[in-house]
């Protein structure tokens, strides 16, 4: 296929979202379009409730209101590899609404030349990651913006060719989001059997004994003292490297790592043993997932035990339902983030250990019936990949 490279300003108008204060900030007017807003490649205006004034919106920062089409990404505060699922397309539904800090929208300036579709595809490609990898210097955390992009390029084919490809990946696409829903039904299936086992767990509707994490439990966050984090010395060894990134992208268990560390990252880590519940608390607020092998991972992740009064299955499931909660209360900045005392000082329902058991006996049997879903996510997950590497 004969392809063309082009630096990204000869085919694409793009421009990062201004620094809005939190001063700024009112409860009516404009939405804002914060990275929180970036969800699995899709907008969710859901995940945010950030606005500014209609003076302001229509003022100072009209050339920041977003237009139907607009392709917006995230230029900070995830890992470049996780870029795919911080991206999305505004719809008309979604205006009036203003870009804010960490994001990026792009337009394409002729159609004739390239689809927007097409170089949404290419910035999930194996190429386009290393390249973004090299302009950041090196650093496994996304933080970049037209400086970089200037110097960056993109594979030019002839229209149809773009076409094509769209409409393969667009298929791939339209059967991992079925795959999706249909996994995603299993979980609320789930959640549904905690309710009617263990009543509301916000209110405590059931009036359930409660306890904090520590009292139920080892807790600590994860270790790594050595600066900088990203020190090549630290990583390509033997001994699996967990981020906050791999326990947002798991289900019940992280079966899975892409980082390692060597006999000097281990020596400055911690290993936290199989069976330990991960819980993230920064980048990725509250999301929680079950270890599937001994690994380390640094202190964005807080690592749980359970003592004899319950047990991590059900600890996990108890965190979904307060998610949304601990994230919305996270201070707004670049990358949220909460302490470990706001996660110790957490109230969490207990009932008897022989209920949690027959609840996690229930997880166990619904999770067989995810497992052909589960196996094919992954393959067309794989596939999107290799089809991705214009």
């Amino acid at each position: 296929m004969e392809k063309t490279w082009v630096k990204i300003p000869e085919v694409l108008f793009f421009q990062e979202g201004p620094g809005v204060r939190n001063t700024q900030y009112t409860t009516e007017g404009v939405k804002l379009l914060n990275v929180a807003n970036l969800v699995e490649g899709k907008v969710d205006l859901s995940t945010s409730d950030r606005y500014i004034s209609e003076s302001e919106a229509y003022g100072k920062y009209r050339h920041f209101l977003c237009d139907v089409g607009d392709f917006v990404v995230a230029s900070s505060g995830i890992k470049v590899d996780y870029i795919d699922k911080k991206m999305g397309f505004i719809d008309e539904s979604m205006l009036p609404l203003c870009m804010n800090t960490s994001t990026i929208r792009f337009k394409v300036l002729d159609e004739n030349r390239l689809r927007i579709r097409y170089f949404m595809y290419y910035l999930k490609s194996r190429h386009f990651k290393q390249q973004l990898f090299r302009e950041i210097t090196g650093s496994a955390q996304l933080n970049y913006g037209p400086s970089h992009l200037k110097k960056m390029s993109i594979p030019l084919i002839n229209i149809k060719k773009q076409d094509e490809i769209i409409a393969c990946m667009d298929v791939i696409q339209s059967i991992t989001e079925m795959c999706k829903q249909e996994l995603k039904k299993y979980d609320e299936l789930i959640k549904a059997r905690f309710v009617e086992m263990f009543g509301d767990p916000v209110s405590n509707s059931r009036g359930l004994p409660e306890a904090t994490l520590p009292e139920l439990g080892e807790f600590g966050r994860g270790v790594s003292k050595h600066r900088p984090r990203n020190d090549p010395k630290l990583l390509g060894g033997k001994y699996p490297l967990i981020q906050t990134g791999d326990v947002a992208s798991s289900d019940l268990y992280i079966t899975s790592y892409t980082g390692t560390y060597s006999d000097l990252g281990l020596a400055q880590s911690k290993m936290w043993d199989e069976g330990t519940l991960c819980i993230t608390i920064a980048a990725n607020i509250a999301k929680t997932a079950i270890l599937g092998f001994d690994a380390c991972f640094p202190d964005s992740v807080v690592g749980f035990r359970a003592n004899e009064k319950t047990n991590n299955i059900y600890i996990h499931y108890w965190f979904s339902f307060f998610q949304r909660i601990l994230e919305a209360q996270a201070p707004e900045s670049a990358q949220k983030n909460i302490n470990l005392k706001s996660l110790s000082e957490l109230r969490v329902i207990y009932p008897t250990k022989e209920e949690q058991d027959a609840f996690a006996a229930f997880v166990a049997e619904v999770d067989k019936s995810k497992l052909m879903f589960q196996k094919l996510h992954k393959k067309l997950n794989i596939l999107q990949k290799k089809a991705g590497d214009i």
